[in-house]
């Protein structure tokens, strides 16, 4: 079964035209409900939702329809968590519904998702298909490329969009995640959860019609500013103590490495880079692996002098971090224990 997830947040605009395509794209689909939630809207879209719904009182189709109310908006996470919380689905599509995206795209992603049993995550990408495209702001598609990359820096990923408004979840993969973010950050939240669970993101072009700011566009440069946070409290802060802690004991002696080297400007860069080095070195090894990296690169630098140290610490990063891969999979395998486990 199908579950799509729809929030509304004043599109009284496109709500007959965006209800009726999505019907049209599924209307050979019989396992399938569609659950709009009202995110506090103020432009009529409550009461358009609320005939529509009474509408379908009348048909046999009517426990297919749900309308979720929220009094007051709370943001696109808020109300998309509230759609998972009341939904039966095998599947979940999340669809924004203000006609950027087409829907008959989303059929197509269901259509591959369901008959693919080991794909657990199909992401919507507006960026890599022959599809339909028209968009006249160049610094929006800019910011999502910009978020989209690092995203994958971070998370060691390889996506086109990370933005984009369509996506279907297995409910196995979604009841392993923890949504918290209530605002747009929600496509970040779910995105950088489904890749610390080493869950396997797929990507399907879709196409896509930007709207203009005139036409009801609501996503701003402060939500762009946003974003860069949720990036960062994602992938370094909302993790346990002992990853917090390795975050924190890589970077400082990574720093402290870089202390020793050159002067001035130069010496302020090159501790910047190695801290940023540090800290994902933290994100992958805990306390012990770690301190082998910290331990092969001291050693190393016993072993040159002059410029030739930068050679010798590269050596020593690269030799240490093999080590370490080596010994972290080692342990792991060998024990559970909670206690070794939070420092290896």
């Amino acid at each position: 079964m199908l579950s799509i997830i729809v929030p509304v947040f004043n599109e009284l605009n496109y709500l007959k035209k965006f209800t009726t395509r999505l019907e049209e794209a599924y209307i050979n689909e019989q396992d399938v409900e569609y659950i709009y939630i009202n995110d506090g809207s103020t432009d009529g879209s409550k009461e358009w939702l609320q005939k529509y719904i009474e509408e379908k009182e009348n048909s046999e189709t009517i426990n297919k329809y749900k309308i979720l109310e929220i009094d007051k908006n709370k943001g696109k996470g808020f109300a998309v968590r509230k759609g998972i919380e009341n939904s039966k689905g095998n599947y979940l599509l999340f669809h924004d519904s203000d006609l950027e995206l087409d829907p008959m795209d989303s059929k197509e992603m269901y259509e591959i998702i369901k008959k693919n049993k080991e794909m657990e995550v199909l992401f919507g990408s507006r960026f890599s298909s022959g599809k339909l495209r028209s968009n006249k702001y160049f610094l929006n598609t800019l910011i999502v490329k910009i978020n989209t990359f690092l995203f994958n820096i971070l998370f060691q990923q390889s996506l086109t969009d990370l933005h984009c408004g369509m996506k279907i979840v297995s409910r196995r993969a979604i009841e392993k995640l923890n949504l918290k973010v209530n605002d747009f950050g929600f496509e970040i939240d779910i995105s950088s959860q489904i890749a610390k669970n080493n869950i396997k993101i797929y990507e399907y072009g879709v196409s896509y019609f930007a709207r203009t700011i005139d036409e009801g566009k609501k996503i701003t440069w402060f939500d762009g500013l946003l974003s860069y946070f949720y990036l960062f409290k994602l992938r370094y802060l909302d993790n346990d103590i002992s990853i917090l802690i390795s975050i924190l004991y890589s970077s400082f002696y990574m720093a402290f490495i870089a202390s020793y080297f050159s002067m001035g400007i130069g010496k302020i860069i090159l501790v910047i880079v190695l801290l940023i080095l540090g800290s994902f070195i933290g994100l992958k090894y805990k306390l012990f692996p770690s301190s082998l990296i910290f331990l092969t690169i001291f050693v190393s630098s016993f072993f040159s002098k002059g410029n030739g140290k930068y050679l010798a610490t590269f050596i020593g990063v690269v030799l240490g971090y093999l080590i370490a891969n080596f010994v972290s999979k080692k342990i792991n395998k060998i024990t559970n224990n909670k206690i070794i486990n939070f420092f290896v």
